[in-house]
């Protein structure tokens, strides 16, 4: 069985004191010798319990302002020798240097002084130096030293003392020495990410340290987490915790209803499954945008991810309660209508914590009249949220239908038009959207025998010119956005 070390000796120098107290307390109890300095320091004598200076230690004093206190030999000597290596004794007996078994540091809140937008003085003096480098000693070490290096930690390191008598298990140490290193490699990736604003190095430097385990990856036989502040972006009323693909859906969604936003926008419903809208619509009132959306595919809305721009009431949430769908995401809920969806239990209901005019260019002789405007932007925005090659047809603010994920954008168009026609929708007078261009003018030629009127996409191939000269002999009207939008 694996032998606990006891704790004899720590090292206690910290900037965030909360639930320090018990910590100091219960070592005391076991008799431990704690070395400490500064503010630390003092904190622990107000506790009424003896600390040894670090200055007392090392025989030196603190100097330049406090940066230079505990980069000492009888500090790292302390926390670095080997229990086990003759030769490290031997020197720590030469030196009269300590063992030092615990090291208990965290480190300036640099991340924090950035974000309260203090003067790039301010933030320079919280680079943590000594505080880092006994982080990344003491964790190299876990062999022989115990690191705690985050306040997050201190009741499970206490709750640890309390039940192992003051002692230390080898694979305790060894998995407080990763949450050190964890610590230390995102505290240096804030650091570098504040020079390079200005820098501009070609370096890509992440860390993100608010893991979410989920029920499973996209598969039930792999596993899934969720890095990220969840609860900044929504507030979850009810249901079953989000899974993987939810959680693809539930970006795409908001992604998607993005676009619809703000005081001037009009009602707008959206169903997704599987990262693409199979409705979409926008009405005059939000259960008419919902109805309509729903008509676009109501097979495919079967299990989905819905979206609004706007809060739900009662009677919207009567038509959606109608539908087992994973996911109801809006701005709000009307107290009824909550009432109403929370009646399925699993069902999860999120509220979003809170658009985009695009600059047209007409090609064709004949220009889109306002209305078909309104469609386009609408189409293509649906366009830009589905997955390449697409096609979208749309008609009077309604998604009629969207061919996706396709090799060939002529075969996305024929989908399309499959699924229209399987719905039963007349695309005579509808408009099209495609992600990206058309290097020839089968696209044209095979929207207009199907009934469409205006086309919008972004131009640029060499080819142009053959497509709006189809358009113009056939009276269609077509746009150019300029941007392409690829989604792989």
């Amino acid at each position: 069985m694996e032998q606990a070390l006891p704790i004899r000796s720590a090292l206690i120098s910290v900037f965030h004191k909360d639930g320090l107290a018990p910590i100091v307390e219960k070592l005391n109890d076991h008799g431990v010798t704690i070395y400490s300095t500064g503010g630390t320091e003092q904190f622990i004598k107000e506790l009424g319990i003896p600390v040894v200076a670090v200055e007392d230690l090392t025989e030196y004093p603190s100097i330049l302002g406090g940066r230079v206190k505990t980069l000492h030999p009888k500090i790292f000597g302390g926390i670095l020798n080997r229990q086990n290596h003759e030769g490290d004794q031997s020197q720590m007996a030469e030196f009269s240097i300590p063992q030092i078994d615990l090291v208990i540091v965290d480190l300036y809140p640099f991340e924090q002084t950035v974000a309260s937008g203090a003067d790039a003085q301010a933030i320079i003096e919280k680079i943590d130096i000594g505080g880092i480098s006994l982080i990344r000693a003491a964790a190299k070490n876990f062999a022989d030293t115990f690191c705690l290096s985050s306040v997050a930690d201190y009741q499970e390191f206490l709750d640890l003392l309390k039940a192992q008598n003051g002692t230390t298990t080898l694979a305790q140490r060894k998995r407080f020495a990763a949450k050190a290193f964890a610590c230390s490699s995102h505290y240096d990736t804030a650091i570098f990410n504040y020079f390079n604003q200005e820098t501009q190095l070609n370096h890509l430097k992440l860390s993100v340290d608010q893991g979410q385990p989920l029920r499973y990856g996209e598969n039930p036989h792999q596993k899934g987490e969720f890095f990220g502040a969840m609860d900044q972006m929504f507030d979850k009323l009810h249901g079953k915790e989000l899974s993987y693909n939810n959680l693809l859906d539930v970006d795409a969604a908001v992604q998607l209803m993005n676009e619809f936003q703000g005081s001037d926008a009009s009602p707008c419903f959206a169903i997704l499954k599987h990262n693409n809208a199979c409705g979409m619509a926008q009405g005059n009132s939000l259960s008419e945008a919902y109805a309509k959306a729903l008509a676009a595919d109501p097979v495919s809305a079967f299990g989905g991810v819905l979206i609004a721009n706007q809060k739900i009431d009662l009677e919207t949430a009567e038509q959606i309660h109608e539908l087992f769908c994973e996911v109801v995401i809006a701005p709000g809920f009307s107290q009824e209508a909550l009432a109403l969806l929370s009646q399925k239990k699993n069902r999860i209901i999120l509220v979003q914590k809170l658009f985009k005019q695009s600059d047209l260019t007409v090609v064709t002789d004949q220009a889109p009249t306002q209305a078909q405007i309104d469609d386009l932007l609408f189409a293509s925005v649906i366009c830009k949220h589905t997955k390449s090659n697409t096609i979208v047809f749309v008609k009077d603010g309604q998604l009629y239908a969207s061919g996706t994920g396709q090799t060939s954008r002529v075969d996305a168009l024929r989908q399309a038009i499959e699924k229209a026609k399987s719905f039963n929708f007349d695309l005579n007078g509808a408009v099209m959207a495609s992600d990206a261009f058309f290097p020839f003018p089968d696209c044209v030629e095979i929207a207009d025998r199907a009934g469409i009127k205006a086309v919008i996409q972004p131009g640029g191939s060499i080819k142009d010119q053959m497509s709006i000269d189809y358009c113009n002999a056939h009276n269609l009207s077509m746009v150019f956005t300029g941007t392409r939008h690829f989604k792989h």
